[in-house]
């Protein structure tokens, strides 16, 4: 009993700071989804994501979401096994190796790649060097897709490391033991094993790209406009604060259903059992 109070004291500021942070402000955005200017209640603003802008912006915002995640998952999981395979006796030091460049700035990090990707910038410097065509790739959707994988591939990383880390040697062992190459070794034992890591890791990426918007700011230079730059422009530059919280609920039902699918499919995998 007295262990549960202690739990419940320790747990009071974190409740209070979700409540002030977390679900007024959800409540808030609600209350402007749901009503007009003159403060009548109205799903106008819910219905919009059905304009042709909206749905235009919203399918791009999936396309680059997903690319993205497929890329940093082919780059994130080779990298994740050649570090496993490694046996570092010191995994906190990969760790931080990782998260080092989070540490900076994450306007300067994506700045820096206006001036890798212009058309002066150092990949045309470079390819013109050894005489091969020059890139123009700023302010497209590529760019937008590289700055996403570069931002977000420490989020890929991390938890499929994390989950090859917890595989028993023995099991991979015992593989091998019983007559299984390397491939069969990888796609039987070590793939389905790091599974929950690479749920994960889809889930970290997906989420945050799909509601990105400073990176197409910088990268797209308002060429490419994903739904959260129409969302952004309709708090900041439109003032219509109601189309913009009806859009921003939107956006956050497709992610949550996103969400509960990966997590139906992962459960399915781990015959019904919660993960």
């Amino acid at each position: 009993m007295i262990n549960k109070m202690r739990t419940s004291f320790l747990a009071t500021p974190y409740a209070i700071w979700v409540m002030i942070c977390t679900i007024l402000p959800l409540f808030y955005i609600l209350g402007y989804a749901l009503t007009n200017d003159a403060g009548s209640f109205t799903l106008s603003n819910l219905t919009a994501i059905a304009d042709p802008v909206h749905l235009k912006s919203l399918w791009l915002s999936i396309r680059v979401a997903f690319f993205t995640t497929a890329i940093c998952l082919l780059l994130a999981y080779p990298v994740a096994l050649i570090l496993h395979n490694l046996k570092l006796t010191n995994k906190g030091l990969v760790v931080f190796l990782f998260i080092l460049p989070m540490w900076m700035n994450f306007m300067l990090r994506i700045l820096a790649w206006q001036i890798i990707l212009s058309n002066n910038g150092i990949l045309n410097s470079i390819l013109s060097t050894l005489g091969l065509p020059t890139l123009h790739i700023l302010y497209t959707e590529t760019a937008v897709t590289l700055g996403m994988v570069y931002d977000f591939l420490p989020y890929m990383i991390l938890p499929i490391y994390n989950a090859l880390s917890k595989i028993n040697d023995q099991v991979v062992e015992a593989a091998a033991d019983l007559g299984a190459n390397w491939w069969t070794t990888f796609t039987k034992v070590t793939l389905p094993l790091s599974k929950d890591g690479i749920i994960s890791g889809i889930i970290m990426v997906f989420v945050p790209a799909l509601s990105s918007f400073v990176v197409s700011n910088l990268l797209g230079g308002g060429k490419v406009l994903l739904i959260g730059n129409v969302i952004e422009q309709e708090f900041t530059l439109a003032r219509n604060w109601n189309l913009g919280s009806g859009l921003s609920i939107i956006l956050m039902i497709f992610v949550l259903l996103s969400m509960s699918v990966m997590n139906k499919v992962d459960d399915s995998e781990n015959g019904g059992m919660p993960v």
